[in-house]
């Protein structure tokens, strides 16, 4: 009697985050940064006696500076870095042109390096030689590291560190709003802006495929231990300014 031996069926097709990949890096710093900074302001500044007015005033300059300032510098490193790599774009297709059969030479090694067999390499070399902008497709991802598909807009990266960290400050600001003691406020600040690292910890091993429970706090523990260094520090200053 036979029996058949059955295989086992493929996982389910589970598609790329797609077009928003090259953006986390904005989510994730825009929104971590105002959770993380904005709680260890406001800690610092009630532990050094601050009351509840001016933590209110110290909070939403913060914020709105912090939202400004991570804005801007988003804006003007993702614009310079494409800068620079249009600069070397524009040199690459010189090299291309003058400079030929350097560049295959550079292209063969890096398909080599990339473990094309030599029995194949020449094909696939000659494929590229056929098309200036196949070649410089094939050395702008190879060489530089860069897909179309994958570069960042100034403007996007702008907008979403700025506003990612306004929201990010939102649960250190709010609280202040709320409760005229500054100690009550800081509590619910703290409950409300670690339960929000911990969610961003989620978001993140939801996209990495991580493990859930150990991305949301250990990005709660940043915070933790940052909170605890700017109360003692804060406290230290006050009482040496009273």
């Amino acid at each position: 009697m036979s029996s058949e031996s059955h295989t086992p069926a493929p996982p389910d097709y589970e598609p790329h985050i797609g077009e928003s990949r090259q953006y986390w890096r904005d989510i994730i710093l825009g929104v971590n940064d105002g959770l993380v900074s904005m709680f260890l302001l406001v800690v610092g500044v009630v532990g050094g006696g601050l009351d509840t007015g001016q933590v209110l005033l110290t909070a939403i300059a913060g914020a709105l500076a912090g939202g400004a300032s991570m804005a801007a510098g988003e804006y003007l490193a993702t614009k310079s870095q494409d800068e620079v790599l249009e600069a070397e774009l524009t040199l690459e297709r010189i090299h291309i042109r003058e400079h030929r059969d350097m560049e295959l030479l550079q292209l063969r090694d890096m398909f080599r390096e990339m473990g094309i067999t030599e029995e194949d390499v020449d094909g696939v070399v000659s494929a590229f030689d056929r098309s200036d902008e196949a070649m410089l497709g094939a050395m702008k991802a190879l060489e530089f590291g860069v897909v179309d598909s994958e570069r960042r807009s100034p403007i996007k990266a702008m907008v979403m560190s700025g506003l990612l960290f306004l929201a990010g400050s939102l649960p250190s600001v709010v609280p202040f709003l709320i409760f005229d003691e500054s100690r009550p406020a800081l509590a619910l600040a703290a409950v409300l802006a670690l339960g929000g690292l911990f969610a961003v910890g989620v978001v993140k091993a939801r996209v990495t495929r991580g493990n859930i429970l150990s991305s949301g706090l250990e990005n709660m523990a940043v915070a933790g231990v940052g909170g605890l260094v700017a109360w003692f520090i804060g406290d230290a200053v006050g009482t040496s300014l009273s």
